[in-house]
C-alpha cells in the first residue's frame, strides 16, 4: 500500500512537471475554462484546415499560428509559478487576472499585425511607420515574456543578449566589434519580415509540427500509450531484464508521436518503472533507463522531434532525407540502450518478469491493433508515397478519428450503453485531444518564434563575426570545434527545449563545422552538422542538474533526481559518441549510399559496434571486464563504426575499407571468447567450492 501511495505521489509530481512544460498551470473558473477550450479547439481546427481547405499566404499562416500560441499562453500560465508575498497578482493560479487578459489580447493583435497590414507593410518595406515600430516592440517584449513563462528565462536572456549586441556592436572591443543596427532596421527584420520571428522555424511549427503534436495528443487520449507499453511487456517481459527492455521499446514507440521526454515518462513510466524495481533494478537505474529511452524518443524516425522538420528546411532537402539520415544512428542508439538494460541485468543477476506480470501478447494486440493503423498509414505516406509531412499527418489524423469512433462505439455496445454514448465519448476524446495538442504546442511555437529573433540578428551580419570568433576559439581544429559545439549545446540546452537549442546552435555553428572541416580535409555533409547539433540538443534534456526528464522519472521511481540525471546521462554517452562518429563517417547517415545491401551492411556493423561499445562502457560483457579487455572493445567499436578511418590509419585504399569489418568482428569475438573462458572457469571453481 505504501509503495502504491509513493508511486501515486511520484506520478503526481511528474504530471506537475508536464503541466509546467505544456503551460497548463492555472486552475480555471468554468467560464475561463470554456474560453481557453474554445481558443485551443479553434487553433486545432485552423491547423487541420491548412492542408485541406484553407489557402492563405505563408506569412499570414505563421502570424495566426503565433497569435493562438501567445494568447493561449498568457491565459494559462502565470508570470510567477510560486506565490510571492508582495507580488501575488503575478502568481495567481485560481483565475486569469485582468493583466493577462490584456497581454493575451495585445499579444494576439501584435502577432497578427503583419498579417492584417501585410500589403501596406510590403509596399513600404524597409521604411516602417511609428505604428509599425510600436507594434513590433510590443510583440518582441510580449513574446520574450511568454517564452520566459513557459520554458524559463534562458532563451529570452539569449535573445535579449543578441539584441543588445546588435545595438552595442560599434562600442565593443575590436575583436568583438560589429557595425550595429538601428531600431528601425532591427524591427523591420525581426517583426516585419520572414527573417526573424516569422522565419523558417515558426513556419515549420505552423505547417508541420502542430499536426504531428496533435496526432500524438489524440493517440494519447485514445489510450495508445498504455497499449504500446503492454505490447512491449507482453513481447519482452519474459527475457532477462524484461521490464527495462520493454520500457525502452515502449518509450521508443511513444516517442514516435510524442516529441516530449516528460510526456513519454508520464505515459510509460508509471507502468515500467515499478516493474523494473520489482525485478531488482535499483530505483536510480530504473528511472535512468526510462529517462534515456524517453529522451531518445525524439531520435526515432519517421517523426522524431520538431527540430527534425526544421533540419529539412535548413538543409533544403525533402523530410524523407532527414528520416533516411537519422535511421542508422537512431536504431544504433536504441540498440545500445537495449544492451545497457541487458548488461545491467547480468551484473545484478536480474531475470525476467514473473508470468502474472506479463500481459498476453495476442490479447493485447487484439485489443489495440487499431492504434497501429494511423501510424501505418503515416509511414506509408511518408516513406512509400513520399507525400509531404503535413499531408501525411493530416490523413493519419482523419483515419485516427475513424479509429476513435470505432473503438468507443464498440466499447459502448459491449458495455450495453448504446451507440449514442459511444459517439458522445468519441467527440469528448477528440475535443480533449484538440485541447491537449494545442497546449502541448505552445512551448514549441513560442520557442521557434523566440529563436527566430536570434536567427534574425545573426542574419543581419553578426553571423560572420560569430563564425570568426568560434573559429579562433577552436584554433581551426575540427575536433575542438565539435567539442565546443557539443558543450555549448549541453549548457544552453539545460534551460531550453530541444528545438530551441538546435535552432540556436545550428544557426551559429553548423556552417562553421562544414567550412572548418573542409579546410582540414574532412568532408562533412551539412546534414551531419545539423544532426550533430540536434543530437546534443536532445542530450541536454537529461543533463544534470537541470534535466527535467530526470526529475519526472525520479519522482515516479522515488529516487534522488540528481544521481538519476547523472546515471541517465552516463547511459546517453553512447548517443554522443554516435554523433561524433557520423560527422567523420557520413556513411552512418547514409550520405551518398543509395543501395540496400550496402546500407544494410553498414547498419548491421553499427549494431555490433554499439554492442562492443556498451560492453566497454558498462564494464561488463559475460563477466566483469579486466583492464586488458577495454582496448579490444574500443578497437572493435571504432573499426565497425568507422572502417574508413582505420583504412586511412594503415594507408589502405578507401575502396578496401569494408574488408576491415571482419577484423572488427574478430576482435570483438576474441574478447568475448576470453570472457567466456573466465566465466566457465569461475563456474567450475564455484562448483568445486560448493562440493
Amino acid at each position: 500500500m505504501l509503495q502504491k501511495l509513493g508511486i501515486k505521489e511520484g506520478l503526481k509530481t511528474a504530471e506537475e512537471l508536464l503541466k509546467e512544460e505544456t503551460g497548463d498551470v492555472r486552475t480555471l473558473r468554468p467560464f475561463e475554462n470554456i474560453l481557453v477550450s474554445i481558443i485551443a479547439i479553434a487553433w486545432a481546427l485552423y491547423q487541420l484546415a491548412l492542408p485541406s481547405v484553407l489557402v492563405i499566404d505563408s506569412t499570414e499562416e505563421r502570424a495566426i499560428h503565433l497569435a493562438f500560441a501567445i494568447s493561449l499562453l498568457f491565459l494559462l500560465m502565470p508570470a510567477l509559478k510560486q506565490p510571492r508575498k508582495y507580488l501575488g497578482y503575478l502568481s495567481v493560479q485560481d483565475r486569469i487576472p485582468v493583466v493577462d487578459y490584456a497581454f493575451a489580447a495585445l499579444g494576439a493583435f501584435t502577432a497578427l499585425y503583419l498579417a492584417i497590414f501585410y500589403e501596406a507593410i510590403a509596399m513600404r518595406a524597409g521604411s516602417p511607420t511609428t505604428l509599425d515600430l510600436i507594434s513590433g516592440s510590443i510583440l518582441v517584449i510580449l513574446l520574450l515574456e511568454a517564452t520566459r513563462r513557459i520554458i524559463g528565462p534562458a532563451l529570452s536572456v539569449i535573445a535579449v543578449a543578441f539584441t543588445l549586441y546588435a545595438f552595442l556592436g560599434p562600442y565593443m572591443p575590436s575583436v568583438l566589434a560589429f557595425k550595429g543596427v538601428s531600431l528601425s532596421k532591427y524591427l523591420s527584420n525581426i517583426t516585419l519580415s520572414t527573417e526573424g520571428i516569422y522565419g523558417i522555424p515558426l513556419g515549420v511549427s505552423s505547417a508541420i509540427v502542430y499536426l504531428f503534436v496533435l496526432l500524438g495528443a489524440l493517440l494519447d487520449k485514445a489510450g495508445a500509450g498504455r497499449f504500446f507499453t503492454n505490447l512491449a511487456l507482453s513481447f519482452l517481459g519474459r527475457f532477462k531484464g524484461g521490464a527495462a527492455k520493454a520500457a525502452i521499446v515502449a518509450s521508443g514507440a511513444t516517442g514516435l508521436v510524442s516529441g516530449s521526454s516528460i510526456a513519454n515518462i508520464v505515459t510509460t513510466g508509471p507502468f515500467t518503472i515499478p516493474l523494473m524495481k520489482k525485478i531488482g533494478y535499483p530505483p536510480k537505474k530504473a528511472a535512468a533507463v526510462e529517462v534515456a529511452a524517453s529522451t531518445d524518443g525524439q531520435l526515432m524516425p519517421p517523426i522524431m522531434g520538431a527540430a527534425a522538420f526544421i533540419i529539412a528546411e535548413y538543409v533544403n532537402v525533402p523530410y524523407i532525407e532527414v528520416v533516411k539520415a537519422a535511421a542508422i544512428p537512431a536504431f544504433a542508439s536504441y540498440f545500445g540502450l537495449f544492451c545497457i538494460a541487458h548488461l545491467e541485468a547480468s551484473k545484478l543477476g536480474i531475470e525476467g518478469l514473473p508470468p502474472e506480470d506479463i500481459p498476453s501478447f495476442t490479447a493485447t494486440l487484439k485489443k489495440g491493433v487499431h492504434y497501429l493503423i494511423p501510424l501505418g498509414v503515416l509511414l506509408w505516406e511518408l516513406v512509400y508515397l513520399r507525400h509531404s509531412p503535413e499531408l501525411a499527418a493530416f490523413r493519419s489524423i482523419l483515419l485516427l478519428f475513424v479509429v476513435i469512433f470505432y473503438q468507443e462505439i464498440r466499447k459502448a455496445i459491449s458495455d450495453k450503453k448504446g451507440v449514442g454514448s459511444g459517439i458522445t465519448e468519441s467527440f469528448r476524446i477528440i475535443m480533449n485531444g484538440f485541447i491537449q495538442g494545442s497546449k502541448n504546442m505552445m512551448s514549441v511555437a513560442l520557442a521557434c518564434a523566440s529563436a527566430g529573433i536570434i536567427v534574425g540578428v545573426v542574419n543581419m551580419g553578426l553571423g560572420g563575426m560569430i563564425a570568426y570568433v568560434v573559429e579562433v576559439l577552436s584554433g581551426g581544429n575540427i575536433f575542438l570545434l565539435l567539442f565546443i559545439t557539443a558543450l555549448a549545446s549541453l549548457i544552453i540546452g539545460m534551460g531550453l527545449p530541444t528545438t530551441a537549442t538546435y535552432i540556436v546552435m545550428a544557426s551559429l555553428t553548423a556552417p562553421i563545422i562544414v567550412n572548418v572541416g573542409s579546410l582540414y580535409g574532412f568532408i562533412i555533409p551539412l546534414m551531419a552538422a545539423h544532426l550533430f547539433c540536434f543530437y546534443f540538443g536532445i542530450l541536454a534534456d537529461d543533463t544534470p542538474p537541470v534535466g527535467l526528464a530526470a526529475y519526472a522519472a525520479a519522482a515516479i521511481a522515488e529516487s534522488d533526481p540528481i544521481p538519476t540525471g547523472i546515471q541517465g546521462f552516463m547511459y546517453d554517452i553512447r548517443t554522443s559518441c554516435i554523433a561524433f562518429m557520423f560527422v567523420f563517417n557520413p556513411e552512418l547517415i547514409l550520405h551518398n549510399i543509395n543501395n540496400w545491401p550496402q546500407a544494410i551492411l553498414i547498419f548491421v556493423m553499427a549494431l555490433i559496434g554499439m554492442s562492443a561499445f556498451e560492453c566497454f562502457a558498462q564494464g561488463w560483457c559475460l563477466v566483469k571486464n579486466k583492464l586488458y579487455d577495454i582496448p579490444f572493445f574500443l578497437a572493435a567499436w571504432f573499426i565497425l563504426f568507422h572502417p574508413g578511418g582505420v583504412a586511412t590509419l594503415f594507408h589502405v585504399d578507401q575502396t578496401m575499407k569494408y574488408y576491415f569489418y571482419p577484423l572488427g568482428i574478430a576482435i570483438y569475438g576474441a574478447v568475448v571468447g576470453i570472457q567466456r573462458i573466465r566465466m566457465l572457469s569461475a563456474q567450475r571453481s564455484e562448483t568445486r567450492t560448493v562440493a
